[in-house]
């Protein structure tokens, strides 16, 4: 398996990431906002900008997070062409960066999970829409989405009835949703065969997340039967932890720019240390 950090849990500046991360020992970064501008926003020549800075460091593009289909379930055919737009556009940047996927979300819920509603939207969406080129979207189990767990998003991947996606398993998303606070070993073996990519971070509940290792995760088991599975994508490191403060709700959905990174580089420095060390 390989090792990488969503680049903005560090900071903002592009070449403080690259640096920290090959100083680290970590062979990847996934992109989400860069120099204060948010990853739907970024233009193919900063994008292509990314790509190089990054390869002369030694590193690889580990995915794209831009926020797609995080938004409140559409209404209106304006709204559906809005999201479909995003979305398309997303897999364009992601062709440019060289990403192996584009995350995707399942529309923010409203009361109780729906994610066979869900997904009759998002077929809307993604009507005649075909990443190919090596690009996949990949479905993220996500806190206040229609699918906090693995078993709702495989509710959502059936209901949409295509095959070509797959699941971006984030168990910390799973308990600090409050939907599922025991994540491991379930959610993975209900959805090994359809995960392609795994955040790691660490939830003290619903309260908050703290630094690898103190939380209510067993990352050391998880990363242990990754690797004797024989997993061979990227484990991405999503810190959320800042030391002498908590990230808002606000920070968490729109994770970019200097506020939400703020305090996030000597975190994610122990966070990167103990993942390392837990891989290896």
């Amino acid at each position: 398996m390989r090792l990488s950090i969503i680049g903005d849990e560090i900071d903002q500046d592009l070449l403080t990431v690259a640096r920290d991360v090959r100083d680290r020992g970590l062979t990847g970064v996934e992109i989400r906002s860069v120099g204060n501008v948010r990853p739907h926003e970024l233009t193919d020549d900063r994008l292509r900008e990314i790509r190089e800075v990054l390869a002369v460091h030694g590193l690889r593009v580990a995915g794209f997070c831009p926020p797609a289909l995080k938004q409140p379930l559409p209404r209106t055919d304006a709204e559906v062409a809005s999201a479909r737009a995003l979305l398309a556009r997303s897999v364009e940047q992601a062709r440019v960066l060289g990403s192996p996927h584009v995350r995707i979300f399942t529309f923010y819920r409203e009361g109780e999970p729906d994610p066979r509603g869900a997904a009759a939207v998002a077929r809307e969406v993604l009507s005649g829409l075909v990443p190919g080129d090596g690009v996949r979207l990949l479905v993220e189990t996500g806190t206040r989405t229609n699918t906090p767990t693995v078993a709702l998003t495989l509710r959502f991947l059936d209901a949409l009835g295509r095959d070509d996606l797959g699941v971006l398993w984030d168990p910390g998303n799973s308990v600090f949703s409050g939907a599922e606070p025991v994540p491991f070993p379930g959610e993975y073996f209900a959805a090994r065969e359809l995960i392609g990519h795994v955040h790691v971070k660490d939830p003290a509940g619903t309260t908050g997340y703290v630094r690898l290792g103190d939380g209510d995760l067993p990352w050391a088991a998880i990363i242990g039967t990754l690797a004797a599975d024989g997993y061979t994508g990227w484990l991405s490191l999503e810190t959320h932890w800042r030391q002498g403060r908590t990230l808002t709700q606000r920070e968490r959905d729109e994770p970019w720019g200097d506020a939400f990174s703020r305090g996030g580089r000597q975190a994610s420095a122990e966070c990167m240390r103990e993942l390392v060390r837990l891989a290896t």
